[in-house]
């Protein structure tokens, strides 16, 4: 039922694409061709699930570069283990990591990112027809602005780190007990953790401000390579700073203190090849503490209570249904917000006129139909591996997930646990009846009246004594 959608058959199409070595960026492919005859002698080892930000941006220059590559996905040790075969290869287990096949037959291994990104630019050079990504060595102004910049990316790193990863200390000046006693207001400045960090936003701010486009570099009417040195920490600090610290660096108020930085976000965020790659806040604030340790709490405290609850699903909106259009934190139509092949079988054109084309917003894109194919993509996803997905949620029942099994760093990581075999058939019957729901055409009253239906199948079709244990086992699918 699900390829008889258009978007459904779109996707079908897209995925055939994607295993041949085509199509468009995904964070599981595992072949990329970009038009070449023969199997490449790259292949990039790269994290399964897309946590890994030295992996993410890898992967954005190989896409922008289109450089053609075999990709191995392997577990990061904060989920799952790594496989004997990897470790032979890379006895370390670093991530990412490039294997090298030389013309003799010889294999060679590189890993750290830096390196792997650098080897790759100067292997696929602008003669060969790849774009450019590094100043020229001729060009000393601008190679004397790359390793500045790469030097200012390093203390944006530090700043977040201390700002997130350490409790924040009292804002400079508070005003304490003799400022009270004299009438001061109690309310603390800034931390100096904040202020370094928003200061040092202000330097990335004024080196965007500095150049023509959006990009770091002028002379490339693209994203360089320092552009994915600094997007897929940035990314991560978007959200951790909202959901430890209450600053949305996205906000209006933060639109106009650094518009650079956010007209960068905003190209970057109409680019089909970095959305592929692009998690959302929920995601980064549970697989960022077994990376990096845990975030404190701190900051603004009205604004991060909001944003926790919004980004967690407990303020009553976000993840409650119905679900509102957008959302307030994480605007999703800023850019393409579904792979272009599905926004054109649905016949949503971009806010620039255009049909399912990047480069532009989708803002102001037809609701109704937008609604659709989000949940015809959807019931897409869930029917395609769906007996899979009904194993793994069945976890979450009285009998599942009770096998003895090692722990892993990321909270919700349970690679070794169990399912409850018994419910197994129940929760894919409650799937089934949910993907038929999304699955339907025909506008908002067709979707209703499936929605009725489906509510109907689910009393009839699922006992009561096991009802509460098939909603526990979606629960533990949803989270």
């Amino acid at each position: 039922a699900a390829s008889n959608t258009s978007v459904g058959s779109a996707l079908d199409q897209e995925s055939a694409s994607r295993t041949a070595g085509t199509g468009a960026a995904f964070v599981q492919n595992k072949l990329r061709l970009f038009g070449a005859d023969e199997k490449p002698k790259l292949t990039l080892y790269r994290d399964h699930a897309g946590w890994c930000p030295y992996c993410q941006k890898t992967m954005l220059l190989i896409e922008e570069k289109r450089i053609p590559i075999n990709i191995e996905l392997v577990p990061m040790r904060s989920y799952g283990d790594k496989p004997e075969s990897f470790l032979r290869i890379v006895p370390s287990g670093l991530l990412p990591a490039l294997l090298v096949e030389t013309s003799d037959g010889r294999k060679q291994v590189v890993t750290e990112s830096q390196v792997i990104m650098e080897l790759l630019d100067s292997w696929h050079p602008v003669e060969d027809g790849f774009k450019q990504m590094m100043p020229s060595e001729e060009d000393s102004a601008s190679m004397q602005r790359y390793r500045q910049l790469s030097n200012l990316e390093r203390e944006l790193f530090s700043w977040w780190c201390t700002l997130i990863f350490r409790p924040e200390g009292p804002g400079f000046g508070s005003p304490g007990m003799l400022g009270k006693l004299m009438g001061k207001s109690s309310e603390p400045a800034m931390s100096g953790a904040m202020s370094g960090f928003l200061e040092c936003l202000e330097k990335v701010d004024n080196a965007l401000a500095s150049t023509k486009g959006p990009w770091f570099f002028d002379w490339a009417e693209h994203p360089t390579m320092i552009d994915f040195i600094y997007v897929s920490h940035v990314e991560r600090m978007l959200a951790s700073a909202a959901f430890w610290k209450g600053l949305d660096l996205r906000s209006d108020k933060y639109q106009q203190q650094f518009p650079a930085l956010n007209a960068w976000l905003d190209a970057f965020e109409k680019r089909e090849c970095y959305l592929a790659f692009k998690s959302d806040y929920y995601t980064h604030v549970k697989d960022i503490p077994p990376q990096y340790g845990p975030g404190y709490d701190g900051g603004f405290e009205d604004e991060r209570i909001s944003f926790q609850k919004n980004i967690s699903g407990k303020d009553g909106k976000s993840w409650t249904l119905p679900l509102s259009f957008d959302d307030e934190v994480q605007p999703l139509y800023r850019g393409p917000p579904l792979p272009l092949c599905a926004l054109k079988a649905a016949g949503i054109s971009g806010d620039n006129g255009e049909l399912a084309s990047e480069g532009t917003s989708y803002e102001k894109a037809d609701p109704e139909l937008m609604v659709e194919a989000c949940r015809q993509m959807a019931g897409w996803k869930i029917a395609s591996n769906g007996s899979a997905v009904a194993k793994f949620a069945a976890r979450g029942g009285p009998e599942g997930s009770r096998n003895p099994r090692k722990g892993f760093g990321a909270e919700l990581a349970d690679p070794y646990a169990q399912s409850d075999q018994k419910l197994i058939p129940s929760v894919e019957v409650a799937l089934k009846s949910v993907c038929v729901a999304l699955l339907a055409q025909g506008g908002p009253s067709a979707h209703d009246a499936a929605l009725n239906e489906m509510k109907d199948n689910l009393q009839t079709q699922i006992s009561k004594d096991q009802a509460r244990d098939v909603a526990s086992s979606l629960a533990y699918l949803r989270d």
